[in-house]
């Protein structure tokens, strides 16, 4: 019994190395569109557009990537999603233009789109469901490992060799996906009955996913401002921090938590993880708030791993758990909407602080997301709860 319920399969290690290839790949590129669109041409303004073109893609096509996963193989998905990666990614190296960049860049957005929705789902259905949990965590390991190396190598490396001969790196990683995926022998095909759910209509949100999908978004909000403007807030306060180990250390410190604590995701009632979670929220938003030294910084990375790292997999697995099986895909989706909108409004509420508010209140603002985060929790903590009790 004990290996029927082993989660280390070939086909889930294989879909886990293609999501890693996958993440690499998108968040590779995420430091050097901006600065590539305006050597194409492109206005500061215009830069920033195609920048975040593909979290805004990524929002309109959740629904639609939710319920596609729902109806057809997982297989499928994720080899269009993968070749569609890598036809926009390719298409970044070759484009005369800014007009084309974003072009590829709305390509790009469709197969992360569909890469991120099937490949959580197709993981939650190839290992018992009351090792969900710790899937998602593991999963959670590897998007957090290619996110934090990726920006890393791409910015040393396109320092050495120009913009397009670095991009080359994640038109290969997004190909590897579409290689992985073939030799996946589950391919995930749904069942007829389930996917009916005794209609044909096409449902843009899982509703009983939607206070986690709000949760998330918050959550990811000083994150994504984290990940956006953490350069330039360190060098606005003139602080002499190794700012370019901010995110190593993060990834560092999530692998041993969630390593230490994977069969616990499956057991520990969603209410405590949130706790924890939003605690280390507001501690890692204060030592950013006075961080004068590298010994703060590492604090601060360590807190945000705790915090918003360990809830991610939670809500995740959550996510997956409140939904009726015909409706994962469409779960995973809206899970993944919350992460768009905090993706997208990060970045944004990072600058309107920058720009109209001192400096120093950066990190504080962004505090008023925890009693909201709570209160969200307070309106559904018996679903929020039950959830683990599923298995």
């Amino acid at each position: 019994m004990a290996k029927r319920e082993s989660i280390y399969t070939k086909d889930v290690i294989l879909v886990m190395i293609a999501s890693f290839c996958f993440m690499f790949s998108n968040m590779y590129c995420n430091p050097l569109i901006n600065g590539y669109a305006q050597k194409l041409g492109a206005s500061s303004t215009f830069a920033g557009v195609i920048a975040g073109m593909m979290s805004l893609v990524a929002m309109f096509l959740r629904p639609i990537a939710g319920n596609l996963t729902d109806r057809i193989s997982k297989y499928r998905l994720a080899s269009w999603g993968g070749l569609l990666s890598f036809i926009g990614v390719t298409g970044y190296i070759f484009v005369p233009n800014s007009g084309l960049l974003m072009l590829f860049r709305l390509i790009n957005g469709t197969g992360y789109v569909l890469c991120t929705v099937c490949m959580t789902t197709w993981l939650a259905s190839l290992v018992p469901l009351s090792h969900v949990g710790e899937a998602m965590g593991l999963y959670g390991i590897m998007n957090a490992l290619a996110m934090a190396f990726a920006p890393a190598v791409s910015i040393n490396l396109y320092h050495v060799i120009g913009y397009r001969p670095a991009i080359i790196v994640s038109a290969a990683a997004a190909l590897l996906v579409a290689v992985i995926v073939q030799f996946v022998s589950d391919r995930s095909v749904p069942v007829k009955k389930l996917r009916s759910n005794g209609s044909g209509r096409i449902k843009i949100i899982q509703k009983s996913a939607l206070p986690v999908a709000a949760m998330t978004a918050l959550f990811a909000i000083p994150y994504f401002a984290t990940q956006a403007d953490i350069v330039t807030y360190v060098e606005q306060r003139h602080l002499t921090v190794a700012v370019g180990a901010y995110f190593m250390i993060y990834a560092a410190v999530l692998l041993v938590i969630r390593l230490c604590l994977r069969t616990k995701f499956d057991t520990v009632r969603f209410g405590k993880w949130l706790i924890i979670s939003l605690l280390a929220n507001v501690f890692y938003l204060i030592m950013l708030s006075i961080m004068k030294t590298n010994w703060e910084m590492a604090l601060a990375a360590a807190g945000m791993a705790m915090g918003y790292g360990i809830i991610y997999s939670v809500c995740q697995s959550t996510a997956l758990m409140l939904a009726p099986q015909g409706e994962q895909g469409l779960a995973s989706s809206t899970f993944f909407l919350g992460v768009d909108i905090g993706m997208t409004l990060g970045p944004v509420l990072g600058g309107l602080i920058d720009q109209y508010l001192p400096l120093k209140a950066f990190y504080p603002v962004m505090l008023i997301i925890v009693p909201i985060i709570f209160l969200i929790y307070l309106g559904d903590r018996k679903e929020l709860n039950g959830a683990v009790a599923k298995h």
